[in-house]
């Protein structure tokens, strides 16, 4: 490369990869928005809509009409050529790799546009010009799947080709709704449609195929560094430019040192970086972050004052040289080499007290690092250096002091273990500073890059922490919260809502169902209610059972009531087995024997609730027909099949297999040998099985007090077997507390068995508002209350 008449090596290939740029997730966003403001607009103004554009084209429509065809016509042959002119720009500038993003976008755009209720409809494009050339256009002027393509191809070849040819054939697209204005007629409103897909397509395909880099401007960074007095004579690029900057190293032979680092950053390689800037800032407390950064140039211009700031105090290691802005859009930063080797390489040679005591120093001139990681550190002559500086803040807050020493915590203990590293962290801050600090030892608090740097972060600041607790004498650290929502109110927030969502088809049949109440026989429903209250005392007596009594009995007994809540407002109860996990734990019992408490019940009521309805509709089966209960042989073989594709799945998959081996294969394991305990033990496992069968039998019997109430006559045994079958279907539905299948299979499991609609529809809606609404009510409270006191 020759600049300014002198000769300059580069080495290294200066080929950028494609990249993700904040421009192609704003136009991502911008495209779904205008998609649903005109689906919107077209369902609620339709009708005035159109007016507006009669009366708009009466105004404009000033042609005649054979100076109407005639512009139509020359449009018509622009719009039909343009797609081909697009493809040969790409061809011609040898953009061969954007061809298959090209075609996947038209392809796609017109896919979207000719799916309707009978299917995909294909186009009927064709150019028989024996009849006349405007209607052989129009069709495809008025065809949005046309409108949609064009807007597509041109989207994703937008930005590899020159600005100019972007912006003329943009403005011959969109100059089809004028020129329908100019001519006297309405703008389709399917060609408006098709012009918000085909840019909707076309971005998606611009963020999945990427966008071009910029052409480096090696030459402005060479004058750059001249001007600060650095002769380049070399240049060899070290890192390409990606998600990072372009890393190159720069020889000079008049320069004290003689090579330098160059860091050249693109207007987009930090892509999505104000986006994850304003994400922390919503997300996280307002001490948890820096201030925003308004460009790319602010962001190395205060990593660059940062150096010379801490270079002031003796403890950077590495002094920028030049700073600047260069052509399209880039930034320079270049610096010397850092000096020193990296923390890593120079552990045995390096005391961990020399780490703590230069984080020391740093701090006490009010400066946090910020990105504590092993690579940003170096040892020269035993003292210990910074590099980096790009999160490091001058006059920074408390927090981000405690955050540094958190980060600190994990690096050393990572690299000298942990009673090392909180024994020098302590010398140098004090068991108070540390102990706070340690508080920061969480997922949340400590950055990715940081957790990504050492191999078991989990591992690492569990250590960290016990050995802090050990040498402070402290019983228990506390879990710094740094988010402005915490889990529990996000957890909370969500089972709100879905207790919202699925109360409403309830609360649309209250009308109806008040109407019938004033004909229930209320002692009946207080016997339901009454009844359906055992169902608590039950499961609390089989996972008491199964947990071998070491948790307490009536606090398990408040927590079924409150798994009510959790098992409702998540769908298949998931959030029901959690919660009893959660409270087992708690109460003393570890992780692994928590979960094989919970699934040695489950176990157990699976069986029983099998065993339960096989006894029943033995009994039934003489009077009843069953038969509408029972899958077809066609639904039982794809039952079998799929289950059949799902083992082999898991046997050919390794990631299956490992989960299968490591990670159920222990707890299957634990379940068998409480089952062998459960037979040496009778007493332990009648408990169990009679608490699960109270479980099945109080439903029923609530079910059959409901029935009663509205004066209906069937067995216990009828309603026993429509019961049995409704808690099945309300574990199996994807709805939160089966919320609709239920009510459904009950109030046709009793029509099956003889009962009227006129009874069966308001006893299953009393049976869930005893069983079901009224304890989801009681029970948020309750597992509040239990979350205060600590059970949870």
């Amino acid at each position: 490369m020759r600049v300014d008449g002198r000769n300059i090596t580069v080495s290294g290939s200066l080929l950028q990869p494609l990249t993700r740029r904040t421009n192609d997730i704003l136009r991502l966003a911008l495209a779904t928005l205008f998609l649903t403001v005109v689906i919107v607009s077209s369902l609620v103004t339709r009708n005035e809509w159109t007016a507006l554009e009669r009366s708009i084209a009466g105004i404009v429509g000033v042609l005649t009409p054979t100076q109407s065809n005639l512009v139509y016509l020359f449009y018509g042959i622009a719009i039909l050529a343009l797609p081909f002119v697009i493809l040969i720009g790409l061809i011609v500038t040898r953009h061969w790799r954007l061809l298959g993003a090209y075609a996947a976008a038209g392809i796609i755009a017109i896919l979207a546009l000719s799916v309707t209720g009978n299917g995909i409809t294909p186009p009927r494009w064709q150019l028989d010009l024996s009849g006349r050339l405007d209607s052989v256009l129009s069709q495809f002027l008025d065809d949005p799947r046309w409108i949609a393509m064009l807007a597509a191809v041109l989207t994703v070849s937008g930005p590899w080709l020159p600005a100019r040819w972007r912006n003329w054939w943009w403005a011959l697209l969109l100059a089809f709704v004028p020129i329908h204005l100019v001519v006297s007629a309405v703008v389709p409103a399917r060609s408006i449609l098709g012009l918000a897909v085909g840019w909707l397509v076309g971005a998606l395909v611009v963020l999945i195929s990427g966008t071009p880099a910029l052409e480096v401007p090696l030459d402005d960074a060479v004058r750059a560094l001249t001007r600060r007095g650095f002769l380049v004579s070399e240049l060899a690029v070290l890192r390409p430019a990606g998600p990072g900057p372009l890393m190159m190293s720069a020889t000079s032979e008049n320069h004290e040192g003689g090579t330098a680092v160059v860091e050249m950053y693109g207007p987009h390689q930090r892509s999505g970086g104000v986006l994850n800037q304003f994400w922390r800032k919503v997300r996280l407390r307002e001490t948890e972050t820096a201030p925003l950064q308004a460009s790319m140039r602010r962001a190395v211009e205060h990593r660059a004052l940062m150096a010379i700031a801490v270079g002031d105090l003796g403890l950077a290691n590495c002094a920028p040289i030049a700073v600047a802005d260069l052509n399209r859009g880039w930034t320079l930063y270049a610096h010397h080499p850092a000096r020193g080797a990296s923390l890593n390489a120079a552990v045995q040679t390096v005391p961990v007290d020399r780490t703590w005591e230069a984080l020391r120093m740093l701090h006490s001139h009010r400066i946090s690092h910020g990105d504590l990681r092993a690579t940003q550190l170096t040892a020269d002559d035993a003292n210990v250096l910074f590099g980096g500086f790009t999160h490091a803040e001058y006059g920074c807050s408390d927090t981000h002091l405690q955050a540094d020493v958190a980060q600190m915590l994990v690096t050393t203990t990572n690299l000298y273990g942990p009673a090392e590293a909180v024994r020098a962290a302590i010398d140098a801050f004090g068991e108070d500073a540390v102990l706070m600090a340690s508080r920061r030892l969480t997922k949340p608090a400590v950055p990715s890059r940081v957790r990504a740097s050492v191999a078991d972060f989990k591992a690492i600041t569990s250590a960290a922490r016990e050995e802090v607790k050990k040498q402070t004498g402290t019983d228990e650290i506390q879990s710094e919260t740094i988010t402005r929502f915490n889990r529990n109110q996000i957890i909370q927030l969500v089972l709100l809502v879905a207790l919202v969502y699925v109360a409403y088809p309830f609360i649309s049949s209250v009308p109806v169902f008040f109407s019938e109440l004033r004909t229930a026989n209320w002692w009946w429903a207080l016997a339901g209610l009454a009844i359906s209250a055992t169902k608590y005392v039950g499961a609390a007596a089989a996972l008491w059972a199964c947990a071998s009594g070491l948790i307490s009995f009536w606090k398990l007994t408040l927590m079924q009531v409150a798994n009510t809540f959790a098992a409702t407002t998540t769908p298949a109860g998931v959030g029901g087995l959690a919660l009893s996990t959660r409270f087992l734990q708690k109460g003393g019992l570890g992780a692994l024997r928590a979960t094989t408490a919970v699934a040695l019940q489950q176990s157990v009521q699976v069986m029983t609730h099998v065993g339960l309805l096989i006894f029943f509709s033995a009994f039934a089966g003489a009077s009843a027909d069953l038969s509408r209960f029972v899958p077809s042989s066609t639904v039982l073989y794809l039952i079998a099949g799929a289950a059949l594709g799902v083992i082999g799945v898991v046997l050919l998959v390794p990631k299956a297999r490992r989960w299968l081996t490591v990670e159920l294969r222990p707890r299957i394991k634990e379940v068998i040998e409480d089952f062998v305990l459960l037979a040496k033990e009778p007493w332990r496992l009648a408990l169990i099985v009679l608490g699960c069968a109270t479980t099945t039998l109080g439903a029923a019997l609530a079910l059959w007090a409901s029935i009663e109430a509205f004066g209906g006559d069937t067995s216990f045994v009828t309603v026993t077997i429509v019961t049995m079958v409704g808690q099945t279907l309300a574990s199996a539905a994807p709805t939160p507390g089966g919320v609709g299948a239920v009510e459904a299979a009950l109030i046709g499991g009793l029509a099956a068995f003889g009962v009227p609609a006129a009874v069966a529809v308001p006893s299953v809606l009393l049976y869930r508002i005893l069983t079901c609404w009224l304890p989801v009510f009681f029970g948020w409270p309750i597992m509040r209350w239990l979350s205060k006191s600590g059970a949870l």
